[in-house]
């Protein structure tokens, strides 16, 4: 593509017949006197002519809801992309508006994540998907035919204990097997685990082959074993076993979402603002710079300068930091320095930061 934008004869409002070349992926200011035509030609030429170039590359189903758009007054523009315009605004004093709400360029940046994006696991880093029952019966009939299925329901992961009870309930309900750390059981039999160890436990649904007289039977396999285990299933095809979810959950470490939206990516609302700053991108800290004034001093010489924090001040600071050194085994005697940093650190001025 052209490195430029070519602008020939623009004849729209005030111009002239003006003619131009601009850089692309270069930052360009027009600059000029009221009225010299600085807001024609980027507002009503060049992205009046961008925008019309888009909508005329949309079906023709699209562009009936759409209206026509008229062509700007200019012989011919040359290099033109798809663009958007940010027109000017009143700033707002709010302490969450950035550029990105001001211009509400952010609402379609929400958008675009909510629908487009890939969720991922913020413990494990695994993408996490949601699939449909239909989705899953169709990702396992792409399996070869005739491929010996173990339908699973994977109920403990990771976690430790003997399950005992789970164990007699799911033979109860009427289950005959359990892999249990890769090992198949039979539940009719005595089972016994570490539970001091982690295991992974699934309750296996069934076992039958990839036909298509079985598709009924799979489907419910399949949402047998997403009830049993809240929303995710196994499917061993005698090579790998895969795992399929119908939630917006890990399968590693069982981290969940709720459903996708928009919300969810507006530090605006409370279900998509940061919980430590509310959304505002700052907190509030203690400076211990400013809380300690000599560290060669202890506690009881008046190390701490904090307006009535100081042990010399009264009677009901003396009790408190007195508590504070039994509870955490520290002497109020040894100089600020010598107290270890977990003392300095949290014991001190986190006290301080919680009575202000």
């Amino acid at each position: 593509m052209n490195n430029k934008l070519i602008i020939t004869g623009a004849k729209e409002n005030n111009l002239k017949n003006i003619s131009l070349e601009i850089p692309r992926n270069k930052l360009v200011v027009f600059t000029g006197v009221s009225g010299s035509g600085k807001t024609t030609l980027a507002f009503d030429t060049i992205f009046a002519e961008g925008e019309r170039k888009f909508m005329e590359s949309l079906s023709s189903y699209a562009r009936q809801f759409l209206g026509q758009m008229e062509k700007p007054n200019v012989e011919h523009i040359e290099g033109l992309s798809p663009c958007i315009a940010i027109n000017q605004k009143t700033t707002s004093q709010n302490p969450r508006s950035t550029v990105g709400t001001v211009t509400e360029i952010y609402d379609y940046f929400r958008l675009l994540f909510a629908n487009l994006g890939t969720p991922y696991c913020p413990n494990c880093h695994t993408p996490i998907k949601k699939q449909s029952i239909d989705q899953i019966v169709s990702a396992v009939f792409s399996y070869e035919p005739n491929t010996k299925l173990i339908i699973s329901s994977p109920v403990v992961v990771g976690k430790k204990g003997t399950f005992a009870k789970e164990l007699v309930g799911y033979r109860k309900s009427g289950y005959s097997k359990v892999d249990i750390d890769g090992n198949i059981y039979d539940l009719d039999e005595e089972i016994t685990l570490d539970k001091n160890k982690r295991h992974n436990i699934s309750v296996v649904i069934d076992r039958l082959l990839l036909k298509d007289e079985n598709k009924s039977r799979i489907t419910e396999s399949i949402e047998t074993a997403l009830k049993l285990s809240g929303g995710k299933v196994v499917v061993n095809n005698g090579e790998k076993d895969e795992l399929f979810s119908d939630t917006f959950a890990c399968p590693i470490c069982g981290y969940s979402y709720s459903e996708i939206a928009p919300r969810m990516f507006s530090f605006n609302t409370p279900y998509g603002a940061c919980p430590v700053c509310s959304g505002l991108g700052v907190k509030k800290e203690i400076d211990p710079v400013l809380v300690i004034g000599d560290k060669r001093r202890s506690l009881n010489q008046g190390a701490c300068t904090v307006t009535g924090w100081n042990l010399s001040v009264g009677d009901f600071t003396k009790t408190y930091f007195k508590a504070l050194s039994q509870k955490y085994n520290f002497s109020l005697d040894t100089p600020y320095m010598d107290l270890p940093k977990d003392i300095q650190k949290w014991n001190i001025c986190w006290h301080i930061c919680q009575k202000f």
